[in-house]
């Protein structure tokens, strides 16, 4: 009989929690189980396997970021929304690792759930890049290089791949700050055609969100 009170929403956030410990990589359902306090095949009760466990993070996690960049960037603009999009983003990594690589994770085709959910933080960056003459393809370009450069510092922060004495605060602000002066100094492409989710582009870069209908945009956060 499955524990009282086990739901599949507390199954993730007990792998959620286990992931942020041991790493994505490490997670094994025998591992929930053993959190959850019961027998592991009691907790197919609530979840399909290790994928849907995983899948579940990558939602959650894509949720979470994408709050956690949108409350950043509310009440700022340019330069100011730029970092503190970064900060959040780099913060987040620190303080939920498990669950940022998790939410790398591309939706399957057709998983309009995890699709809207990688929309948040697409959506946020996009917002923050449209404050710059940077239009057309290029803010798809922008959003990705800005995505894989501050993902590269994290990944590199987590692994202990910088050596150096210099203060690593002070190189990730240089780091976002080099995206600062090339989108200051980008000219538009004069194409007038702007790229938006639904066209087939998004946090994922694999298209997923393209199945979402609705508006693209940020709620309450004045950022472009």
């Amino acid at each position: 009989m499955p524990r009282a009170g086990l739901t599949p929403d507390r199954v993730l956030a007990v792998a959620g929690d286990l992931a942020d410990e041991v790493g994505l990589d490490r997670l094994t359902l025998a591992m929930v189980a053993e959190r959850c306090g019961v027998a592991l095949p009691s907790l197919y009760k609530h979840v399909a396997g290790l994928d849907a466990v995983r899948r579940g993070l990558a939602v959650a996690g894509a949720v979470e970021l994408g709050n956690r960049l949108g409350a950043a960037a509310v009440g700022r603009s340019g330069r100011a929304a730029l970092h503190a999009v970064a900060d959040a983003y780099r913060a987040f990594a620190h303080e939920r690792p498990g669950r940022y690589a998790a939410s790398v994770r591309a939706p399957a085709d057709g998983d309009q759930e995890h699709a809207a959910a990688a929309r948040g933080p697409y959506e946020v960056v996009r917002a923050v890049v449209d404050g710059y003459p940077v239009r057309s393809r290029s803010t798809v370009d922008a959003v990705r290089g800005l995505r894989s450069a501050v993902h590269g510092f994290v990944a590199l922060e987590a692994a202990g791949g910088f050596g150096l004495p210099e203060d690593l605060d002070r190189s990730f602000a240089e780091l976002v700050a080099v995206f600062d002066r090339a989108w200051s100094a980008a000219p538009g492409d004069g194409s007038g055609q702007d790229v938006s989710v639904e066209d087939g582009e998004g946090w994922d870069d694999r298209g997923g969100v393209r199945a979402v209908d609705g508006a693209a945009g940020l709620r309450g956060a004045p950022v472009r």
